[in-house]
C-alpha cells in the first residue's frame, strides 16, 4: 500500500489510491496567498489528499508540474517516458473549472494524477503490491518545501467548494436495469415495467444543464423550498452554508386511477431523488483537432467531424465520476411524461458531488456486471449490436453508505 510522508487518517476518502479533481476557493484562508495571479477568493483546480485541498495552481506556478512523462497507461507504449510538451500547467489549473483539463488527452490525465502521486509518495513507502509497480517514484520536492506546503494545502473544511466544470449538456441514462424495472412498476404496472427497446439500446434523455449544482457546497445546507407557498421550507442535511432546491409547481392528475377526470396546479407532494453516478466526458473535441491540423483540406476536415466513437475510444473518453442526485417531482411526472417523456418534473434539480473521481482511480475496482454476459446467455437477452459490443464489459464496484439526518419543517 501507498504511504504518504503526509498525513492521511485510515478511514479518509482521499487517500493515495484516490486522487480525486475540483475546483476551490479560499476565501477564509488565514495564509497570504503566494499567488501573483489569483486572489484566495477565484475558484481555480484543486485535488484532495487526506484532510487538505491541495492548489494544483500553486503546484503548477512553483514548476512541480513541469515535465510530465507519458507512460503506458493512456497512451501508446510507443511513446512511454517521453517528456509532454503540448500542456501548460500553469494556464490549464488556474482555470475556475476544469473543463480545459479535461479536454487535453487522456494520457495528459493519468500524467498528472501520477506527478500528484508521487509528490506526496512517502519515499521509504513500498508500492510493489499496488498497481502503480515500476511508474511513480517519490518526488520530494514539496516535502521539503514547507513554505509552499502552507500556502497550496488547505484544511478541507476552510475550502469553498463549486461546480467542477462548466457542463454544456447532459444526458440522463436509464442505466440499471433494477432501476428501470422498478421505475417501470411504478408508472406501468409490473406486467409492462420493462420496455422491449431497454434490452437493444442505451435509453436516455437530455437533461436541463443549468439546473445542475454542488451537493452540500461548502458544508452547504441543502432545502427544499415550495414554489408555490410561502414559507415552507424543509432542511434535507445540516452545515453552514445553503444552497436549495425549490420544489417544483406542475399538473397533478386529479384522480390517479382516472386520467379522464384532468389535472390540478399545485407543489408537488412526492418529491424524491435518485441516487446515482455520473460521469465527465473530456478529451480533445473535433474543432481542437481541427486546429491542430490546419494543413488539411476543409473537405478531409468536414469527415471527421461527428465520427462515432468505438467503445473502446469511448472509455478512454471518461475523465471521471460524481455522485449525483437525481431529484424528481413524481406525481407531475406521472401526469407530464406521455408521450415525450418528463419535463418539469425532472428538469428543476440536479446535485453532484465536487471531487470528481478519475477513471483511473476506479479501474482496480471493475467487476463483472449483474447480466453477466453481453446477451444471448441462459437469460434469453438479445446480443448487443455490434458497435455496442464492448471489449471490455464490466462495472464498477462500489459500496454506498446511507446516512440517515433528521428532518426539520
Amino acid at each position: 500500500m501507498m504511504q504518504s510522508w503526509l498525513e492521511i487518517p485510515s478511514d479518509s476518502d482521499f487517500s493515495l489510491a484516490n486522487v480525486p479533481f475540483g475546483i476551490c476557493s479560499f476565501p477564509y484562508s488565514s495564509s497570504a496567498p503566494l499567488s501573483a495571479t489569483l486572489s484566495p477568493c477565484t475558484p481555480r483546480c484543486c485535488t484532495a489528499i487526506g484532510n487538505h485541498a491541495i492548489d494544483l495552481h500553486l503546484l503548477a506556478e512553483a514548476g512541480l508540474l513541469d515535465d510530465l512523462v507519458m507512460t503506458a497507461s493512456g497512451s501508446d507504449e510507443s511513446c512511454c517516458g517521453e517528456i509532454i510538451n503540448n500542456f501548460h500547467p500553469r494556464i490549464v489549473f488556474s482555470q475556475p473549472t476544469l473543463n480545459e483539463f479535461m479536454s487535453c488527452e487522456k494520457y495528459v490525465w493519468v500524467a498528472v494524477r501520477n506527478r500528484l502521486i508521487s509528490l506526496f509518495l512517502d519515499s521509504s513507502s513500498s508500492n510493489d503490491d499496488n498497481n502503480y509497480s515500476g511508474v511513480i517514484s517519490a518526488d520530494n520536492r514539496l516535502q521539503q518545501n514547507l513554505a509552499l506546503q502552507s500556502q497550496c494545502m488547505h484544511p478541507l473544511s476552510t475550502a469553498l467548494y463549486h461546480l467542477p466544470a462548466s457542463i454544456g449538456d447532459y444526458t440522463d441514462f436509464y442505466s440499471s436495469r433494477e432501476h428501470a424495472t422498478n421505475v417501470g412498476i411504478m408508472f406501468r404496472g409490473r406486467e409492462n415495467a420493462l420496455q422491449p427497446n431497454w434490452l437493444h439500446l442505451p435509453v436516455g434523455y437530455h437533461g436541463r444543464s443549468s439546473s445542475v449544482f454542488p451537493s452540500l457546497a461548502s458544508s452547504a445546507t441543502t432545502i427544499v423550498e415550495n414554489d408555490c407557498c410561502e414559507g415552507e421550507v424543509t432542511t434535507i442535511a445540516g452545515g453552514n452554508r445553503m444552497s436549495t432546491v425549490r420544489r417544483p409547481c406542475g399538473q397533478i392528475q386529479l384522480d390517479p386511477l382516472d386520467p379522464a377526470k384532468g389535472s390540478i396546479y399545485g407543489p408537488c407532494k412526492l418529491m424524491d431523488f435518485e441516487l446515482e453516478v455520473a460521469f465527465f466526458v473530456g478529451g480533445p473535441t473535433n474543432t481542437d483537432n481541427e486546429q491542430q491540423q490546419d494543413q488539411q483540406g476543409e473537405q478531409e476536415q468536414q469527415q471527421h467531424r461527428g465520427r462515432p466513437l468505438t467503445l473502446s475510444e469511448a472509455q478512454d473518453r471518461i475523465f471521471g465520476y460524481v455522485l449525483m442526485n437525481d431529484w424528481s417531482a413524481r406525481d407531475i411526472q406521472k401526469w407530464e411524461y406521455v408521450p415525450l417523456g418528463p419535463f418539469t418534473s425532472k428538469n428543476f434539480a440536479t446535485t453532484i458531488s465536487t471531487w470528481v473521481v478519475t477513471s483511473m482511480a476506479l479501474e482496480p475496482f471493475r467487476c463483472e456486471t449483474s447480466a453477466g454476459v453481453q446477451g444471448g446467455g441462459g437469460g434469453g437477452d438479445p446480443t448487443p449490436l455490434e458497435y455496442l459490443k464492448d471489449p471490455n464489459y464490466g462495472e464498477k464496484n462500489l459500496f454506498v453508505r446511507l446516512i440517515e439526518r433528521s428532518i426539520d419543517a
